[in-house]
């Protein structure tokens, strides 16, 4: 017979190991997304992965990063182009990538994303920050180029 102090420290250990043996799936989940995003839209490429981010690559874009959730936010998109005037190409990657990552249709992230890079300009400036369809977009502008933040914050 066994006794009960024995039991308590053999249950102890079993749960341990099973809280060691197992993970968290943040990374995961993160890399099953670009996976996903890879499969559903032509031409894009799956590069490093640092630091809860990966590099992806389009003809489309200069610059697509997928950062992956952390306290401030569930995932975040940033996609930049070398032109100021982005082409629909880059309209087109945007919102479908924002539709498999968040979740939304189609046609609500091309809105949403194109609404926040036409602002830009004279009366409202170069960094236009708006919220669409439980969205934050962040879009920003140089002379000589352009890029939008897409994320969804942890609490929505």
């Amino acid at each position: 017979m066994t006794s009960p102090r024995r039991c308590l420290t053999a249950s102890l250990c079993v749960a341990a190991a099973a809280m060691l043996a197992s993970p968290p799936a943040l990374a995961d989940r993160c890399d099953d997304l670009a996976a996903q995003l890879k499969s559903q839209i032509d031409g894009l490429n799956i590069g490093k992965t640092a630091a809860n981010v990966i590099y992806l690559s389009h003809p489309a874009t200069t610059q697509l990063i997928l950062g992956c959730s952390n306290r401030k936010f569930t995932n975040e998109l940033i996609a930049g182009t070398d032109t100021r005037k982005p082409n629909p190409e880059f309209y087109d990657l945007v919102a479908r990538a924002s539709a498999i990552i968040f979740t939304i249709p189609i046609a609500d992230t091309l809105r949403g994303a194109t609404r926040c890079m036409k602002r830009m300009g004279l009366l409202r400036g170069d960094d236009v920050q708006t919220r669409f369809r439980r969205l934050n977009m962040h879009c920003t502008r140089t002379k000589t180029s352009s890029a939008i933040a897409v994320s969804r914050g942890i609490d929505e």
